[in-house]
């Protein structure tokens, strides 16, 4: 039984080392590092892991919110990083470039311009909040919104107890870079440090842009993580900032101003309630 589960270690072991460094021992040109052959694509057969069908009548509680995913955190610094990609490998992106790519590409289409989903947002459209060309005395000056300018996520997602499982779930709906607002990058004499949400994507469409592209692996470099499974495993810290209440989805600095510490006691309590909903549940 151990001389089992020692083979089944080290093979798991040997293909993750293979599928990381692609080719990298049978390389005959540096061109060939990364690239698989045409047997082994069919072999591997990668994909996000797809969602169970959940019937709405399995829902006995739910509840959405709202989350801004803070990127000057440690822990969520694989989600901001890399920011130069001159001196880096062209597999690996930060969340928001990969977003922009898959976007730009033609891989996600479900783009829009609020969480509500209500009005799609054309690429053109987003290009006008990350790029802005100025004009002055002649001289034409452009300004990027790039990976540095993000200083953030805000997420969007359910809460919900499934009773034919018998446990509390969470399904991410959608996710949005928080940046600057690029009409003041450059100008002088203005100082705008506020975050602007510049487009929501809807998550599912997303899930097979995320998962080919990896996350360094700072435990074990032969096995990188996809930004599927750090979104789906909550691999995050975040703060709640929005619920789904009954005075029209007011953010909590909308009714607790100008207290920091209020407001992130309120998140607390949110979060706090969330946990004993799945134990009340429980109770009869």
């Amino acid at each position: 039984m151990v001389r089992n589960c020692i083979l089944v270690f080290l093979f798991c072991l040997s293909a993750s080392f293979v599928n990381a460094q692609a080719n990298v021992l049978n390389a005959k040109s540096a061109d060939e590092i990364g690239k698989r052959s045409t047997e082994r694509l069919e072999a591997d057969n990668d994909g996000p892991i797809p969602y169970g069908y959940v019937d709405d009548r399995d829902i006995m509680w739910s509840k959405v919110v709202w989350e801004f995913v803070d990127l000057n955190q440690k822990i969520n610094l694989p989600y901001y990083f890399p920011i130069d990609t001159t001196s880096i490998s062209s597999d690996r992106r930060s969340l928001f470039d990969t977003l922009i790519k898959g976007i730009r590409q033609g891989k996600i289409k479900e783009a829009y311009t609020d969480s509500f989903f209500t009005s799609k947002i054309t690429q053109d459209e987003i290009d006008t909040r990350l790029v802005n060309i100025r004009d002055e005395n002649g001289y034409v000056d452009t300004f990027n919104l790039q990976t540095e300018d993000v200083a953030g996520y805000m997420l969007k997602g359910m809460w919900y107890f499934d009773k034919r499982q018998g446990e509390m779930k969470y399904r991410l709906l959608a996710l949005a870079p928080m940046g600057k607002d690029v009409q003041t990058l450059g100008v002088e004499n203005i100082e705008d440090d506020n975050l602007y949400e510049l487009f929501w994507i809807f998550f599912p469409d997303a899930r097979e842009v995320l998962h080919d592209s990896k996350v360094f692996n700072p435990m074990n470099a032969s096995q990188p993580i996809s930004y599927d499974h750090l979104l789906n495993a909550r691999r995050f810290n975040s703060v709640i900032v929005r619920e789904e209440n009954i005075y029209g989805n007011r953010a909590i600095e909308d009714y607790i101003r100008g207290n920091s510490l209020f407001q992130l006691l309120e998140a607390n309590k949110i979060k706090e309630d969330i946990r004993n909903r799945e134990i009340d549940m429980w109770n009869y």
